[in-house]
């Protein structure tokens, strides 16, 4: 079974939240007075989480990113990955992370059956790092990527935020970890979800990286797989890992986006900058597999064509990626 939406996208990646919570306040991600927390009666059991994930798998889901807040913070996770890799149907069961508790639940993460990490990483520099963060420690992330390897992880993705006049002097220090370690390193341009004023000046296109990147080392592009994620990807000639292009906000990707978005309250959305949602709580209350399926194929029906956070006239609430699981 495939889901194929109204512009022809075949659907086969969900991105699951399981906590609004995180042990870091990151810039771009909240505010710097955070967000209220939820209620415990008001997140998804594991249960709960299962039976969607399951429905999904069934409807055409092929991978499932397992994401927050920081996914790791909350308690149970291991075992309740353990049993989603184990979903029939499920091809690729992948997580992101912060990092910050990454040390510890490596080899237990490998061990449930997480084919890869993604994590995220904005400086190499330890007081740029904490200011990033607002107040992080860069040394227990490190040692997570460490750790991550030893456990035997496929290649990691470095997930790095680039902000002008932030950490726009590191491009070069980052791309640089791919030649020698077999990661991807992922630059992302900085985006509005905060709606923040004069957030333009801080977002770098993604052409201007590229190019500051390729004025240093020779490129090669690469092909991305079906179920890859919306980074167009290069290789430093020569280099053990490679380097990935994420451009939400000069180069939107919406014509090959292949997701859907489940929050950790339960709300599926087919695009992180709509508002538009349904609560799949009263259909998992009702105990009735085929409504939830019918209701699933319906947010894939009704998934807009592209989103519109770059354009001046655009209407567009404030997103708090840590709810969202962004």
């Amino acid at each position: 079974m495939a889901l194929i939406d109204t512009y022809g996208r075949r659907i086969n990646y969900l991105r699951l939240s399981v906590t609004d919570r995180c042990n870091m306040r990151c810039c771009y991600c909240m505010p710097a007075q955070g967000v209220a927390k939820l209620e415990h009666k008001e997140m998804l059991s594991y249960e709960e989480l299962y039976r969607v994930s399951a429905a999904c798998v069934e409807q055409g889901i092929e991978k499932i990113r397992v994401t927050g807040g920081e996914p790791l913070v909350r308690r149970g996770l291991v075992d309740f990955l353990g049993r989603l890799s184990a979903l029939p149907g499920l091809k690729e069961l992948v997580l992101t992370t912060n990092g910050l508790l990454l040390e510890e639940l490596a080899r237990p993460l490998k061990d449930a059956g997480v084919a890869r990490l993604n994590i995220s990483l904005d400086s190499l520099q330890p007081e740029t790092f904490a200011r990033i963060t607002r107040g992080a420690d860069l040394n227990r992330v490190l040692a997570g990527i460490d750790a991550a390897q030893k456990a035997g992880f496929g290649p990691l993705k470095i997930n790095m935020v680039v902000m002008r006049g932030v950490n726009d002097q590191e491009i070069l220090d980052f791309a640089a970890l791919t030649l020698d370690k077999p990661f991807t390193v992922r630059f992302i341009e900085y985006m509005p979800t905060l709606q923040d004023e004069g957030w333009g000046a801080q977002s770098m296109p993604g052409s201007e990286i590229l190019a500051a990147i390729g004025e240093r080392y020779p490129l090669l592009p690469l092909v991305s797989s079906e179920m890859a994620g919306p980074a167009r990807n290069y290789k430093i000639q020569g280099a053990a890992g490679a380097i990935g292009i994420i451009t939400p906000v000069s180069g939107h990707f919406c014509e090959s986006c292949n997701r859907i978005r489940i929050t950790a309250t339960g709300r599926v959305r087919g695009c992180l900058f709509s508002e538009q949602g349904t609560d799949l709580k009263p259909l998992l209350a009702s105990g009735d597999p085929e409504a939830l399926g019918q209701t699933l194929k319906r947010i894939v029906t009704q998934k807009p064509g592209r989103h519109h956070i770059a354009e001046e006239d655009a209407e567009q609430a404030v997103v708090n990626m840590s709810r969202i699981g962004g």
